[in-house]
């Protein structure tokens, strides 16, 4: 087998998965280390670039959005990014003629101390398009192969590529998704499981201004998200939908043409925003939990989906991976200026504990989220609807959950409180 890389040893790394995490790690340490730390990204799909991303848009939380500020990204990625200014909730059936709304945080709820917004609505097309700029840039080797094994040997752990080539590094950063083959190969564990529910997303044009709005309507088969994207389309305004249904309606659902999937749409959507036109989509997607019993092995970091996968109820599956970035790069880069060896256990357990926690909570509230609100039981209904009244009526609550949205924390990895590494 070919000898792949350019070095070997305790200062190489490399990322297998060209994900949003994966990249955002891989800048963050080239721009902290320079030519001193050699680090490839490998990925099959890189040909593709950032098109592979297209029609998919994630809401980009405040501490990480100050991450990608640090790391000097955002200038890139602002033009495409939309302030949410404004969260409605409520809760009700398909063919209500009305949508009580339970919960509302407004401008000044919405806003970190800062007086930033606490997310951005981000295209992940030109994010992703943004990253790969940037760490060719940065010098990182962006290498168009799969990892098909990872071996730990002495003084370091061995890729191994579809190609034949090979490559030893001190450590190689898991980050190919949910099925992660280097996860099973390692022997870590996976509790998880499957929902009844799929995700259906798509970008739809519309007449008037959401105003930096966005909505979740909680509705039986689950939610159903309007979030805001920057103005565009024939129709001047454009908004990306996130809808929960119950995986065996979604064929009869989308089934039909255009037209009709247009009106499942406008019959969830409201007529709040005027006429309604399909830009992108809609796709479906099965949805699951999951979540590894370690984040880490011998020489190996899991991050991003092969860590964990939860529920998009609260849209933070992109942040707990941004965040896992800025932790890992963190431990690494600790580790590197101390000049140990950065695939060592003890750099991995500092990782892994500096996310663990915060993972596992957001995982569990999420799924008891969606277990409260996708169902039709008239006693959770006002049980549910009575708490949302509650939070609504008490500014310490509303401050507390939006603070936790946003990732307003004193403490945390540097970056996500926008200080370098």
């Amino acid at each position: 087998m070919g000898e792949m890389g350019r070095r070997s040893g305790s200062r190489s790394l490399l990322v297998a998965g060209a994900g949003l995490p994966g990249l955002t790690l891989a800048v963050a340490l080239k721009r902290a280390h320079g030519p001193a730390l050699d680090l490839a990204v490998c990925d099959p799909g890189l040909p593709a670039g950032a098109s592979r991303h297209r029609g998919r848009a994630y809401a980009v939380a405040a501490g990480p959005r100050r991450m990608l500020e640090r790391l000097g990204l955002w200038e890139a990625i602002a033009p495409a990014a939309e302030p949410m200014r404004r969260l409605v909730i409520s809760d009700s059936r398909v063919g209500d003629p009305v949508r009580p709304v339970f919960l509302t945080f407004g401008d000044d709820a919405t806003e970190t101390a800062d007086g930033e917004p606490f997310a951005h609505m981000v295209e992940a097309e030109p994010m992703a398009a943004a990253l790969l700029d940037a760490a060719r840039e940065a010098g990182v080797r962006l290498v168009p192969q799969g990892v098909r094994a990872a071996v730990p040997e002495a003084g370091g752990i061995r890729a191994a590529f579809g190609d034949g080539n090979s490559e030893k590094v001190a450590l190689v950063v898991a980050a190919d998704g949910a099925r992660s083959s280097l996860r099973e190969a390692a022997g870590i564990g996976w509790v998880g499981w499957s929902y009844p529910q799929s995700g259906i997303v798509a970008t739809v044009q519309h007449e008037r201004d959401h105003e930096g709005r966005a909505f979740e309507h909680f509705l039986p088969s689950g939610p159903f998200a309007i979030l805001p994207l920057r103005a565009g389309g024939d129709l001047g305004h454009r908004s990306s939908i996130v809808w929960t249904e119950r995986s065996a309606d979604v064929p009869a659902l989308l089934g039909g043409d255009e037209a009709e999937t247009l009106a499942e749409i406008e019959r969830r959507f409201g007529a709040e925003l005027g006429r309604l036109a399909l830009e992108h989509g809609p796709s479906a997607h099965p949805l699951a939990f999951g979540i590894a019993r370690s984040f880490r092995g011998k020489r190996l970091a899991l991050l991003g989906d092969a860590a964990h996968v939860i529920h998009p109820v609260a849209g933070q599956g992109l942040n707990l991976g941004l965040a896992g970035a800025a932790a890992l790069a963190e431990a690494v880069t600790e580790a590197l200026r101390l000049g140990l060896d950065p695939g060592s256990d003890d750099v991995l357990k500092v990782y892994e504990r500096a996310r663990r926690f915060d993972t596992v909570a957001m995982a569990a509230a999420t799924d008891g989220l969606n277990r409260l609100f996708s169902n039709d039981s008239l006693p959770l209904r006002l049980t549910r609807d009575l708490g949302l009244g509650l939070v609504d009526r008490l500014p310490g609550l509303k401050d507390f959950f939006i603070g936790q949205a946003a990732g307003r924390r004193a403490q945390g990895p540097r970056l996500l409180r926008g200080e370098a590494l």
